[in-house]
């Protein structure tokens, strides 16, 4: 199974590192669904801190749970311990008072050093895809970049970016830099069709950096390194 990285740990949360290709939770939605069997974050938590068994809105399904990662994306996240700590954490996500960092390299140039996309999310009909042209369930997205680095590999000209969501929408970093048609390389969903770094086996799509405020107000930050596989990518 893979395993994620303890970051920091007391009795009321963990900071964690998730590896790319461990999925947080089951499916909610489809319980016959095909990754019934397939080892969790949460199997984890289970068996390394049963005490989350009864913390969250939702302890059939994600006991622990407060925000997640998509599978294939690694890096940082919250979990807290007990249910005061998940309210308060809950919170924090519901006000928009945790500020997360990721680095993405998406395809093409990014001309501007900065820049925003705000453009609303919805559900694409028919699918569980999200799309800025959707109807269904649309909901505010707002997603802020800055430009980290421009580089060339296999004769392809991409942009590592620093990416601050604004908001948590579901997939909403790969969707609104797919819609400025710069996708995360290695993004089998909403990126090229086909994807020119196969080797990479993953989406380059990390979580670098958290911050927040604990409960006395003093300002808490945590980092994690790029992997090995994405860090490898870059130096070729």
């Amino acid at each position: 199974m893979l395993k994620p990285e303890i970051i920091s740990q007391n009795k009321n949360f963990l900071i964690i590192n998730k590896p790319a290709g461990l999925l947080v939770h089951r499916s909610v939605l489809n319980r016959e669904d095909l990754n019934r069997d397939e080892e969790t974050l949460v199997d984890w938590l289970l068996e390394n801190y049963p005490q989350v068994k009864n913390v969250g809105d939702d302890t059939r399904n994600r006991p622990g749970i407060v925000h997640r990662l998509d599978k294939e994306t690694s890096g940082l996240m919250i979990i807290p311990l007990n249910n005061n700590y998940f309210e308060y954490f809950k919170k924090l996500f519901q006000k928009h008072e945790v500020r997360k960092t990721y680095l993405a390299l998406v395809y093409g140039i990014v001309k501007n050093e900065k820049g925003i996309i705000n453009k609303p999310i919805g559900i694409k009909s028919g699918t569980t895809r999200r799309s800025v042209h959707s109807a269904k369930m649309v909901k505010e997205a707002i997603t802020d970049f800055e430009v980290e680095k421009r580089l060339k590999i296999k004769n392809q000209d991409l942009t590592l970016l620093r990416v601050f969501p604004k908001t948590g929408r579901t997939h909403q970093i790969r969707v609104h830099l797919a819609s400025i048609h710069c996708p995360v390389v290695g993004d089998k969903l909403y990126g090229r069709k086909k994807d020119l770094f196969p080797e990479l086996g993953r989406q380059f799509l990390h979580a670098a950096v958290i911050e927040f405020k604990d409960k006395k107000g003093k300002i808490l930050k945590f980092e994690a390194k790029l992997p090995k596989e994405l860090k490898s990518f870059l130096l070729r």
